[in-house]
């Protein structure tokens, strides 16, 4: 997992028009065909045209985060921010990246936050569909 933030997500994590334990934050998948740009992709509209097709249990927008966590490390000395694993079942799909978003529930005014290169295209068919946060959360600074 390579997670990437966008730039326009570490300007409004700063001025307080992200916060992750209370919005609604949102991980869809897309396909192969999305080029990522951390200085222009700055909305959910700008990458959604290559988000994978609705099958199983995973519906257009991809799944609310369950069950988020911030905590304080002082161990590492980071902060992490966490969440449930997610799962689709029954589904035939095939992704390359999982791309965060605050979701308001219209895309172009849905702030991205980051996506995560999966390294290759990840396929279920007619199976699950699985993402699998780092031991460490998504997000983890010091």
């Amino acid at each position: 997992m390579a997670v990437t933030f966008y730039n326009s997500f570490k300007a409004k994590i700063m001025d307080g028009s992200i916060d992750l334990d209370t919005d609604t934050i949102k991980m869809a998948l897309v396909t192969s065909s999305y080029t990522p740009n951390i200085d222009s992709h700055d909305f959910w509209d700008d990458v959604s045209a290559n988000e994978v097709g609705a099958s199983g249990t995973y519906s257009a927008g991809g799944a609310t985060l369950a069950n988020k966590t911030i905590t304080q490390d002082n161990t590492d000395n980071e902060g992490v921010f966490d969440f449930d694993n997610i799962s689709f079942t029954s589904a035939t799909i095939t992704a390359r990246y999982a791309v965060f978003y605050k979701s308001t529930g219209t895309a172009s005014t849905s702030a991205l936050i980051c996506y995560d290169d999966l390294g290759a295209d990840k396929t279920s068919t007619a199976g699950t569909w699985t993402y699998t946060v780092a031991a460490e959360g998504l997000i983890n600074t010091n």
